[in-house]
């Protein structure tokens, strides 16, 4: 009897640890997490500036204005850039029209120098304005006469007197061939009434003569546009 209880007491004890599962259940493979790919999202393309002239004038452009009798022809014949300049009045270099000087001058050698804000430089613009009717013509008035650079507008900025002289520059500005103030004057037909002269912009240093126009309000009814470049 004794040597039947032992294997007797054995079977039971593995059924128990089967039924209580202590053999061990082989438990199911972890289901592999899937590898996700981020793909980088793309830079968009830079958009490039709409142009605001497309059909503006090249330099050297005449354009027509006024009907009748009275017609002409406004251009914009070249530009100059300059970090600073230098010019001399014989009027305007006497100590009290100094001291009404809104801006501090420095005088050398009977000159007094012009200086642009930080970041800023002078653009000198050369126009001529022609009477091509038989009667005298109103000349568009300079302050009608402004430069545009990326999307902003500069007017000129006026310098004493008619008599005032530039350094580097011929003639004087063109104001005072037609006008003074910003107004306009009259030009008379033929090739020797032609008024000619330059305005003086200040803008960006950085400014690109290829994104810059000069945009004219020759008359009522007609702009000329002119691309630097």
């Amino acid at each position: 009897m004794k040597h039947i209880a032992l294997p007797a007491m054995l079977v039971a004890l593995v059924i128990f640890a089967a039924i209580c599962g202590c053999t061990g259940t082989p438990q199911p493979a972890p289901t592999p997490v899937p590898t996700i790919e981020i793909t980088p999202a793309a830079t968009p393309a830079p958009v490039p500036t709409p142009d605001p002239f497309p059909d503006a004038s090249a330099l050297n452009t005449p354009v027509p204005f006024g009907t009748g009798t009275k017609t002409g022809e406004l251009t914009v014949t070249g530009y100059t850039v300059r970090s600073m300049y230098s010019w001399i009045d014989p009027s305007w270099n006497s100590p009290r029209e100094q001291l009404e000087s809104s801006d501090p001058l420095e005088t050398q050698k009977g000159y007094d120098s012009k200086q642009p804000h930080d970041g800023n430089t002078f653009l000198f613009v050369y126009i001529t304005a022609a009477s091509t009717g038989t009667d005298a013509v109103w000349a568009p008035s300079p302050a009608q006469i402004v430069v545009m650079n990326e999307g902003k507008i500069y007017t000129y900025s006026t310098i004493s007197s008619g008599e005032t002289v530039v350094d580097g520059e011929p003639g004087t500005q063109y104001d005072f061939d037609v006008g003074k103030g910003g107004t306009g004057g009259y030009v008379l037909p033929g090739k020797s009434n032609i008024a000619k002269g330059f305005l003086i912009y200040e803008v960006p240093a950085s400014f690109s003569p290829e994104a810059t126009y000069v945009v004219a309000n020759a008359d009522a009814k007609t702009q000329g546009v002119w691309k630097l470049a």
